[in-house]
């Protein structure tokens, strides 16, 4: 399957010269008055090292044959994060490089779907939105609105954000796990 540039997203595999690879960042450019571009930067499946490589537009990517697993993560041991097949209840454990970013925003016994190309599990992909846990933050400022002021809240996972002043610590809060903002509230 072919699509175009603009369209990569985290976490996709691609494939560039018959070689895959995961998008492990991107971001779209349209300087002045040159052609937009796709900033990538590029895991290899094959050695694992990063590549950061610069996309037109109208470039047409392939993209392989990806198989969808669902997972449950169990618990971490230092580097190693332990997760299970949610249908054949085989454990796999994945290394840091493999989970980027993810374990900022994973509880045990949460959901994720892993990503196979080849039988070979490649990049792992979180729920658009989780709700943590508010264990850290200032208190409550008097007489502060919604507006434009916003603290830093750390939540159960460790992951810091920042928040309303209203957020008080022991309320769950709903965070976007691709951009890693607050979004609301959670009753």
């Amino acid at each position: 399957m072919m699509i175009k540039a603009t369209d990569i997203r985290k976490g996709m595999v691609i494939t560039i010269e018959g070689v895959n690879f995961v998008v492990v960042d991107f971001a779209h450019h349209t300087p002045g008055n040159l052609r937009a571009m796709v900033q990538t930067k590029l895991r290899n499946m094959n050695s694992g090292s990063l590549v950061d490589k610069r996309l037109r537009s109208v470039d047409q990517i392939e993209v392989p044959y990806v198989e969808t697993k669902e997972f449950e993560y169990l618990y971490s041991s230092g580097d190693e994060h332990v997760f299970m097949d949610s249908e054949t209840f085989d454990q796999l454990s994945f290394t840091p490089e493999m989970l980027g970013d993810s374990m900022q925003y994973l509880l045990p016994n949460s959901k994720v779907t892993v990503k196979y190309v080849a039988d070979k599990p490649v990049s792992i992909e979180v729920p658009s939105s989780i709700d943590l846990t508010v264990t850290e933050t200032a208190p409550e400022l008097k007489g502060a609105t919604a507006t434009n002021q916003y603290k830093e809240a750390i939540l159960e996972t460790g992951l810091k954000v920042q928040v309303p002043p209203f957020v008080q610590i022991g309320e769950k809060i709903r965070i976007d796990t691709n951009t890693g903002a607050y979004v609301s509230r959670v009753k």
